[in-house]
C-alpha cells in the first residue's frame, strides 16, 4: 500500500516530467494559492491552471470545477457560468436518468406474436416481430427468435410478415449537422439491429470492385438487400445517400476505395432491416416467411410465440458509458422519459427537454439544456458545475462510479503508466473542435474528488463545410491538445489535493 507521501512524491516528480516535454511546456514557478512557511515546496512547483489553459491553445472557451464528494466544498473553478457543449459526457447524466426511471434490473424485451391458430405447422394469420426498443438486439438474438418460432411449430405463415417498431417513435437519425455516411448518427426507433447499421465492404476485382452489404454478428452475416452500393468514378463527394424506392441508396467514389476495405454505415429503415434479416434467418430454419411489411405498432391483440430479452439495463449503461453507443444513449433516455411521462416524445428534443427538467428538480442545475441524450447534438449545454454537482448526487444515490470507465494517466509519450497512485473513472466526450471529460479521482485514501473539464472552439467548429466533418484539417491536434490539459489538471489536482 503507498502512503501519502509516496503518492505526493510520485506525482510531483510525474508532473515535473510531463510538464518539461516539449509539447507541454514549462510550468510556472508559482501556484495558485499562498504556501505557508513550511509547508512542502511541492506545491510550489505545481502549474497554474490559467496558464495550463492559455499554453493549450484551445480558443476561449474552457471550463472547469472540482468539487470535494464527501464535503461537497467547490476546491477550483474556471469560466463557471459558461455553458458548453458536453458531447459525450451527457452520457453519464443520461445513465442517471435511465436508473432513477427504470431501475438496474429493467430489461427490454422482443417478441414474435401470432394473430391466428397453428394447423399443422401452418400459422393461419399473421406473423408479428414486434420491437420492445432494445438498442443492443443483433443479428445472433434475431437467429434465436427464429429458433424459438420453429420450436413452436410454426414452419409457414399464411397471413403477412409485419414488423412493428413500438412505443417510440421512428427517427431517421439523431443529429442532422452530421455527414450522412456516419455509422455513429443512425435511424433511432422502437426496432434496432445492430446499432442500425449495415456493413459495407469492398474488394478489387479486376477493374471494378466486388461489393457487399450485410448484417453480420458473431455468428451470421447475412446479406442485406434494402441498403444498396453503387460505385461510382468520381474523387468527391466520398459517399451520397438518397431515399428511394423504399430502400437505402448509397453511391461510393471509386477513388476513395483502394484495393478493399470495410466500414459500418447507418441504417435509415430500421424496421425493414430488421424484418428483412429476420426473414432471411427463419429461411434458414425452413421457415416460409412473405416480405416483411413496416406497421406502426403491434395490434393490441396476439399471442406471443417467442421473445428475447435484453440484458439488465445496468450492464446496457455500463456498456454504453465505455464505448460511447449513441442509439442506445437515445433510446434508454426517450425509454425513461415514456416511462416517467406515460406517453412516447414526439422527437428526441422533447425527451431531452424532460431529461432537463428531471435534472434541475433532482440536482437544482440551472445551466442544462440538452437537445438530445447522447450529446451528438452540439447544441447541448451545461455548465461544469452544475455537473459535478449532478455527478456528486448520482454518485451518493446511484452509485454511478462503478459504471464509468478507468481512465488512464499517460506519459509523455501517450503510453500508459502502471500503478500510478491516482484512480480516474469518467466520461469522455468529442466532437470536432469540443473535448469533455468528467468524474471522479481517488486523490488519496479516504478521499474522491469530482471533476469536469470542458473546452470548445465553437467558431471554429462552425466554419466546417459538410466533406470536413468526419476528419476536419487540426481536428486532431486540437483534441490531442484538450486531452493533455485534461491530464495537466487533473495531475496538479492530484498533488494539491492530496492530503
Amino acid at each position: 500500500m503507498k502512503t501519502g507521501l509516496d503518492r505526493r512524491r510520485f506525482l510531483t516528480g510525474l508532473g515535473a516530467a510531463l510538464w518539461a516535454s516539449p509539447a507541454i511546456a514549462r510550468a510556472p514557478e508559482t501556484s495558485i494559492r499562498p504556501v505557508a512557511r513550511g509547508e512542502d515546496l511541492r506545491l510550489r512547483s505545481q502549474p497554474d491552471p490559467a496558464a495550463l489553459i492559455e499554453r493549450a491553445q484551445l480558443g476561449d472557451r474552457v471550463s472547469f470545477a472540482l468539487m470535494d464528494l464527501n464535503s461537497g466544498e467547490m476546491l477550483e473553478t474556471h469560466a463557471a457560468d459558461l455553458a458548453q457543449p458536453p458531447a459525450s459526457v451527457a452520457k453519464a447524466l443520461t445513465a442517471a436518468y435511465a436508473l432513477e426511471s427504470l431501475g438496474p434490473d429493467f430489461r427490454f424485451e422482443t417478441r414474435l406474436l401470432a394473430t391466428g391458430p397453428i394447423t399443422e405447422g401452418t400459422l393461419e394469420g399473421d406473423l408479428i416481430l414486434a420491437g420492445g426498443g432494445d438498442p443492443t438486439l443483433d443479428t445472433d438474438g434475431l437467429a434465436d427468435l427464429a429458433d424459438q418460432l420453429r420450436a413452436a411449430g410454426i414452419t409457414k405463415v399464411a397471413g403477412a410478415f409485419k414488423v412493428a417498431g413500438g412505443a417510440l417513435p421512428d427517427l431517421p437519425l439523431i443529429d442532422p449537422d452530421q455527414p450522412d455516411h456516419v455509422g455513429y448518427n443512425p435511424a433511432v426507433a422502437g426496432l434496432n439491429l445492430n446499432y442500425n447499421r449495415v456493413h459495407f465492404g469492398w474488394k478489387r476485382n479486376g477493374s471494378g470492385y466486388e461489393v457487399t452489404m450485410d448484417a453480420r454478428s458473431e455468428r451470421y452475416r447475412p446479406d442485406v438487400r434494402m441498403a444498396r452500393m453503387k460505385v461510382e468514378p468520381r474523387a468527391v463527394p466520398i459517399y451520397t445517400y438518397a431515399d428511394r424506392e423504399g430502400r437505402d441508396d448509397w453511391t461510393v467514389a471509386r477513388d476513395a476505395l483502394g484495393d478493399g476495405g470495410a466500414r459500418w454505415l447507418p441504417v435509415r429503415k430500421p424496421a425493414l432491416y430488421a424484418g428483412e434479416v429476420f426473414q432471411t434467418l427463419a429461411k434458414a430454419q425452413g421457415i416460409s416467411l412473405p416480405p416483411p411489411q413496416v406497421m406502426p405498432a403491434p395490434p393490441a391483440t396476439g399471442e406471443t410465440v417467442a421473445r428475447l430479452e435484453s440484458g439488465p439495463l445496468r450492464v446496457i449503461l455500463r456498456d454504453m458509458l465505455h464505448w460511447s453507443t449513441n442509439l442506445t444513449a437515445e433510446i434508454v433516455g426517450m425509454t425513461a422519459t415514456l416511462q416517467r411521462s406515460g406517453a412516447a416524445p414526439a422527437s428526441l428534443r422533447d425527451s431531452a427537454r424532460a431529461m432537463n427538467a428531471w435534472a434541475a428538480a433532482r440536482f437544482g442545475l440551472t445551466t442544462m439544456d440538452f437537445v438530445d441524450h447522447s450529446g451528438l447534438g452540439d447544441a447541448s449545454r451545461i455548465s461544469a458545475p452544475d455537473m459535478v454537482r449532478a455527478l456528486r448526487e448520482v454518485r451518493r444515490s446511484r452509485g454511478l462510479k462503478p459504471l464509468l470507465k478507468p481512465v488512464p494517466m499517460k506519459d509523455e509519450r501517450g503510453r500508459p503508466i502502471g500503478q500510478h497512485p491516482l484512480v480516474v473513472h469518467a466520461k469522455t466526450g468529442t466532437l470536432n473542435f469540443v473535448s469533455g471529460l468528467a468524474g471522479f479521482i481517488d486523490v488519496s485514501e479516504g478521499r474522491e474528488l469530482v471533476f469536469a473539464i470542458f473546452a470548445a472552439d465553437l467558431n471554429r467548429r462552425a466554419t466546417l463545410t459538410e466533406d470536413q466533418r468526419e476528419r476536419p484539417e487540426g481536428g486532431r491536434s486540437w483534441n490531442a491538445r484538450a486531452k493533455s490539459l485534461q491530464q495537466a489538471l487533473i495531475e496538479r489536482w492530484g498533488v494539491v489535493y492530496a492530503a
